[in-house]
């Protein structure tokens, strides 16, 4: 006999409850039945679509729309204001403004330069200057200049015109120098006395046939220099504003490819305003070769000082108190001995002699090495270019320690014609020192024996060096012997790399990182290279890593 189970005792048995949860199979059941129901309910019911005209953006609180127009190039984010009321008054929200004239410049404009930009570089342009030149580069990118810097003066009146009360902390102006260029003076007067820019950066760019430099109104910047808060300020293809020195908030000034100014018009700012920290001179003008800046400023509170291929006859600092950071590439630059007691890093290039076509004209005068670094013993950081036709540092008659605190040292793009041991010279007067990179730049002239270092032995040890890098290494005998000199006289010595194609980049003024790549030694260039080096670390000295790449 077959039993017939009823489909109510199928599935699993029923959990207990308690007298909380117990509920009657048939109310269980209702309410799953009901549940069902409404999800059946909720999918024949048609979903509401979207009005087509509908504005969900705009309908974002201010805070999220400001966020999406800072993330926008200015020009756009200015004309988000016609798209509706509810736009409008955003743009005056704006924390900053960057109104740059490459923007409205097409691609084309880019590629022809470059393209002329590439003859004139070859060579060949002599040959296709009337060709290429005036039939088809000048009168396209001029126009394109003249419609770009229409467009841009257009855009600035009218935001002029607005009269909008503004709240901007950063202004960024690029334009090209023209005779409307009223405009943009306008703005940035505008933009300092009314709508308190604190961060300003006005770049003047040259037309493609006229190279001059843009020149502000008797005033100035602004109406009142002594009252406004601007902190950072960059000029580029400018003369010096007058009044300059009036801005007492001023922290950082940067002035780049700034016209022919006498000394005094940047004498002036650097004890004049109490509060700058930062002050950059990039290819700068200064009346002249045979002019002399004099930097004495007392009570400055100048903590960085950078001087980059600057026309100026020479510069010297007499009193810099809080200095910390200089940079002096390709300027001369002179100082007392108290000039700046407390600097820490410095960045060093200098150059001597002339080698045109082959023709090599040798620099008689030799300098020593404590001309440079007398009086800066408490430098942590040192980057030296000493470059020429002819090396042109000599030993110092009295050698005394120099820089007794330097930890850290890169000597880059030494000639490959001089005798590259020459860093021993630095290498001897830091005891101190822990990381010592060198680059070797390749050179057509040819090394002259007669510039050879006669080194006499030494008993001098250093006891903190852990990394010694080459780049540059061509496994010349002048290099080997600074290689085995470093070797033998380091205790501490763990790491030693040449390599033979690499150079050192710069990262800022005082930072930088060694480039390298590997190069395939063949196994008896390397054999030999080694034996030449190895056996000569010190006798106390641990194991060293030697890379040979």
């Amino acid at each position: 006999m077959r039993t017939r189970v009823s489909s109510r005792s199928r599935g699993p048995p029923p959990r207990a409850c308690t007298a909380s949860t117990h509920r009657r199979p048939a109310e269980a059941s209702f309410t799953v039945a009901r549940r069902r129901r409404a999800d059946r309910l909720l999918r024949r019911q048609p979903r509401k679509q979207a009005d087509p005209g509908e504005d969900r953006v705009s309908a974002l609180p201010d805070d999220l729309l400001l966020l999406v127009l800072r993330r926008l190039d200015t020009r756009a984010a200015l004309g988000a204001g016609l798209l509706s009321k509810r736009w409008a008054g955003l743009p005056r929200e704006l924390p900053a403004l960057d109104l740059r004239v490459s923007d409205v410049l097409p691609p084309r404009y880019r590629r022809w330069l470059l393209r002329y930009r590439d003859i004139f570089s070859s060579g060949t342009f002599v040959m296709y200057r009337h060709r290429l030149a005036h039939h088809e580069f000048v009168p396209g990118m001029t126009r394109y200049e003249r419609r770009a810097m229409r467009a841009f003066t257009s855009s600035v009146e009218g935001l002029l015109a607005a009269r909008a009360r503004r709240r901007v902390s950063s202004l960024r102006v690029e334009f090209f120098i023209t005779r409307n260029t009223g405009c943009i003076n306008r703005l940035i007067s505008q933009a300092m006395d009314a709508w308190g820019v604190d961060d300003l950066e006005v770049i003047a760019r040259p037309t493609f046939l006229q190279q001059t430099v843009h020149a502000f109104p008797g005033h100035g910047l602004c109406s009142s220099p002594r009252l406004s808060r601007l902190q950072n300020l960059k000029l580029g293809v400018c003369v010096i504003p007058h009044l300059l020195h009036e801005y007492h908030a001023l922290t950082r000034l940067v002035l780049q490819d700034v016209a022919e100014s006498p000394p005094a018009a940047y004498e002036g700012v650097f004890d004049a305003c109490p509060q700058l920290q930062v002050v950059h001179l990039n290819s700068c003008l200064c009346g002249g070769r045979d002019m002399v800046m004099v930097v004495d400023a007392p009570s400055s509170q100048i903590r960085e000082f950078v001087v980059d291929k600057c026309e100026i006859g020479s510069i010297w600092l007499r009193d810099l108190p809080n200095l910390e950071r200089l940079a002096s590439l390709g300027t001369h630059l002179f100082f007392e001995s108290t000039a700046f007691p407390c600097l820490r890093q410095w960045s060093l290039a200098r150059r001597h002699g002339v080698s045109l076509d082959g023709f090599r004209q040798h620099f008689r005068q030799h300098l020593e090495l404590d001309l440079f670094l007398e009086h800066t013993p408490d430098i942590t950081d040192l980057i030296i270019r000493f470059t020429g036709p002819d090396r042109w540092i000599v030993p110092s008659i009295s050698p005394s320690v120099l820089l007794p605190n330097l930890r850290r040292l890169l000597v880059a793009d030494v000639p490959s014609s001089w005798d590259v041991s020459w860093p021993r010279l630095l290498f001897e007067t830091a005891p101190s020192l822990e990381s010592f990179h060198i680059h070797i730049a390749s050179c057509m002239e040819e090394p002259s024996p007669s510039e050879e270092i006669p080194w006499c032995p030494t008993k001098f040890r250093q006891h903190r060096l852990k990394e010694f890098v080459m780049a540059g290494f061509e496994a010349t005998e002048r290099q080997i012997y600074l290689v085995k000199f470093v070797m033998a006289v380091c205790t501490a010595l763990r790491h030693v790399s040449m390599f033979k194609n690499g150079h050192a980049r710069d990262k800022g003024h005082w930072e930088w990182e060694m480039v390298t790549q590997q190069h395939s030694w063949t196994e008896e260039e390397k054999d030999d290279t080694l034996k030449q080096i190895m056996g000569t670390a010190s006798s106390t000295a641990a194991p060293v890593q030697l890379v040979l790449g």
